[in-house]
């Protein structure tokens, strides 16, 4: 009767009966009954067209838009309106996979300005295209470094990296019996002082490190490269990609291995994704890197085009033998990234940037100046976020400015707020959140 349902009644019998059990009631029978769903889903009948776009219309009026001071990893950052345009051109919405660049050729195009842009940015010499996210990316990079750096097991992890993005290498790192041991950190920054006896242990693949840090620090990696070099493990940095626009790169620090988020350069917040993880590398670690690569070439007419280059399709459907279980990847997120980028142009990029930095700067300093704020990590510099102790109710507070239209920061202890500014803040918003927290 309804043909779109996946499975009939005779289906359904056949695999309890596979699995011994006879009805669908017994299968769930350990499920308790508190958590399960009493009664019918509370779905509206049947409706017209107008109909349902006035229910969601009056659903989506429900959401508050607040100003939002948060960051963490994801950004409220100005997006062109140009970009959801040149986005749904037709030249684009090619093949997803594009394995055959005869029909493929708008996708691989823009994969390939992708690549090129990403590298730049991070100042390494190839990029993928691309990851899930950032933090999957850097997992991806740590069993990269595994795979790099022979009768290597373990992965040196700064305790300043992100907690969600640990999460996720923990999560890699169990299935793939690899170790994770963390650097300590001082004041909020790495404490690279430990590394050479970390390091001295033996058996490092990579160490990886974050730029700004979780609390929004710009950590100093000199001499890292060449501490983790000489013992043969590799450099993994992970930034925010936007931030490079301002900050010295990956690449010039001298890292093998450069991953990320790239939210920060024009995608949407959208309640948390998807988003896009870039990751970029050196020419000699190219061929371990997981994704796909896309390179120019000329065809028989000697026009310029474009195809996937340096890895077989095969190598993503060898199971553990293959170099990632990455085959589709964040496409149209690869797209909205380089659209953004192509529009912003260089300086574009640094002024939002410094805009960002100049905003927080000043937002620290008036929270500074009302006595109840104070620095969380003193003397240490900061791009576009930080961390301020507050000597009062900090929930309350946040639910103060919450109440008056502001996502007032992130907590991160009980007496420690993280506040991020980006070009969309003005002053007259940080004068206001600034005055209300009096």
């Amino acid at each position: 009767m309804f043909k779109y349902f996946p499975h009939t009644a005779d289906d359904i019998r056949h695999m309890l009966d596979v699995i011994g059990m006879k009805s669908l009631e017994e299968l769930y029978a350990d499920v308790p009954q508190s958590v399960r769903l009493q009664g019918d889903y509370d779905i509206p009948d049947a409706q017209s067209e107008l109909e349902i776009r006035r229910l969601f219309a009056r659903l989506g009026a429900e959401n508050q838009q607040k100003v939002c001071f948060a960051g963490a990893g994801v950004y409220d950052h100005y997006i062109p309106s140009a970009v959801p345009q040149i986005c749904s051109r037709s030249e684009f919405l090619t093949s997803y996979t594009p394995y055959q660049a005869e029909i493929s050729q708008g996708t691989l195009h823009y994969i390939f300005e992708y690549q090129t842009m990403m590298a730049r940015l991070t100042g390494m010499e190839v990029s993928n295209a691309s990851m899930y996210d950032g933090s999957t990316a850097t997992a991806e990079a740590m069993m990269m470094a595994v795979a790099s750096v022979r009768k290597s097991d373990k992965v040196l992890v700064s305790e300043t990296l992100d907690p969600k993005v640990l999460e996720v290498m923990r999560t890699y790192a169990h299935f793939q019996g690899t170790e994770i041991q963390l650097i300590p950190q001082s004041n909020g920054a790495t404490d690279f002082s430990k590394l050479p006896q970390l390091l001295a242990q033996g058996g490092v693949a990579g160490v990886v490190v974050q730029q700004p840090n979780y609390y929004g620090i710009v950590e100093d990696f000199t001499g890292v490269a060449e501490m983790c070099h000489g013992q043969k493990a590799l450099m993994i940095v992970n930034a925010i990609a936007a931030d490079l626009a301002l900050l010295k790169s990956p690449g010039e620090w001298g890292a093998d291995i450069a991953v990320g988020e790239a939210q920060s350069l024009g995608l949407p917040m959208a309640w948390g994704g998807p988003y896009l993880g870039y990751m970029c590398t050196s020419e000699k670690h190219m061929r371990k890197m997981p994704g796909r690569i896309v390179g120019q070439t000329v065809d028989e007419k000697g026009q310029r085009v474009f195809a996937l280059t340096l890895q077989a399709r095969e190598q993503h459907i060898r199971r553990e033998k293959a170099t990632s279980n990455i085959c589709s990847n964040e496409s149209l997120m690869a797209l909205w990234v380089t659209i953004y980028m192509s529009l912003m142009g260089k300086q574009g990029l640094r002024d939002a940037a410094q805009m960002g930095c100049d905003g927080a700067h000043y937002l620290q300093a008036e929270l500074l100046k009302t006595g109840r704020f104070h620095e969380a990590f003193p003397g240490r510099e900061f791009l576009n976020e930080f961390c301020v102790k507050y000597d009062g109710d900090l929930d309350a507070l946040q639910q103060t400015w919450l109440e008056h239209g502001f996502l007032g920061g992130i907590k991160v202890s009980s007496d420690t707020l993280m506040l991020a500014v980006t070009e969309q803040r003005s002053k007259d918003e940080i004068d206001q959140l600034v005055a209300l927290a009096k």
